[in-house]
């Protein structure tokens, strides 16, 4: 399923993210975006088996103040989150494993940086 056809949501403030509780999946790219289109499938797959989990798609680009808060520079970009706080974050996945790296690091204290090139 490409991400062109699945819905985004309106841009949430930095501070709305913030006061979210629990675990949650912010997931920043365009609809245009081949990159973000390749990705869907594995981030679907893996997301899928995570009803509990929150994943709000973000529409990224000049301008976009929440995009530029987590100094997104790439897309895909996946930054997941607990309690509003950055645990772990996957650029451009290229296997399902390393989404799901990632989402065991919301399910604990420890905090990953997971296939991330900017690190």
């Amino acid at each position: 399923m490409a991400f062109s056809r699945l819905p985004t949501t309106p841009e949430p403030t930095p501070e709305a993210i913030s006061a979210m509780r629990g675990p949650a999946v912010l997931e920043f790219g365009t609809t245009w975006c081949g990159h973000c289109i390749a990705a869907q499938p594995l981030v679907e797959a893996a997301l899928t088996a995570r009803p509990d989990v929150p994943h709000l798609r973000v529409e990224d680009g000049r301008g976009r103040r929440l995009g530029r808060a987590y100094r997104v520079k790439l897309w895909p970009t996946l930054v997941f989150l607990r309690d509003g706080i950055e645990q772990a974050r996957v650029v451009r996945p290229t296997d399902r494993e390393d989404i799901e790296a990632a989402l065991a690091c919301i399910d604990s204290t420890h905090g990953l940086r997971a296939n991330d090139p900017a690190t």
